[in-house]
């Protein structure tokens, strides 16, 4: 199951408002998606989660190049709505590089897919797409450090990870509204 949500910040505090991903391909859309919730510009966090599998935030500040945070990356790569965060960029590749695609050819010299040694494939586990998007935390892990969220902190959240940072913001009020 997932949840989304935005939280803009107003001179009247935090705003929440769930919101409807399907329409988003990318992260311009996304981007585009968030500005529109702050007219004023001010600071707009897309908080992205599927339950106990991981969690994304993107920020944006005005016009400025939104800024990402992804838990799990090789978990969120199997999520329509992860894919749009897991830019290549983030993923510290060159944009158009297919990777998952080059890596789940069997091109090891032996005919007809047979293991030269099948220890080797023990040691992949999953194939391609495993070595093309890391386990574990990808992004910009000081996010959310001048909102009260250390990169610690954030690296140490798991279960309830969008509760816990708007606890931390002040807007867990908010937040549950549209939960």
């Amino acid at each position: 199951m997932y949840f989304a949500a935005l939280l803009a910040r107003t001179e009247d505090g935090w705003e929440a408002s769930d919101t409807e991903l399907d329409d988003v391909e990318t992260l311009s859309d996304l981007a585009e998606l968030a500005r529109e919730a702050s007219p004023e510009d001010d600071t707009v966090l897309v908080l992205i989660e599927q339950e106990d599998a991981w969690f994304g935030v993107v920020r944006i500040d005005g016009e400025d190049d939104p800024r990402i945070y992804v838990s799990d990356a090789a978990a969120a790569a199997r999520s329509s709505y992860g894919e749009i965060l897991l830019t290549d960029e983030l993923l510290g590749r060159e944009p158009g590089e297919d990777d998952a695609d080059l890596d789940s050819l069997d091109l090891d010299g032996t005919e007809d897919g047979e293991d030269e040694d099948e220890d080797d494939d023990n040691d992949s586990e999953g194939g391609g797409s495993a070595e093309a998007v890391p386990h574990g935390p990808v992004g910009d892990p000081e996010i959310l450090d001048d909102l009260g969220v250390s990169q610690k902190e954030l690296k140490a959240l798991s279960e309830d990870a969008l509760t816990e940072i708007a606890e931390a913001l002040g807007a867990s009020e908010v937040l549950e509204t549209v939960r």
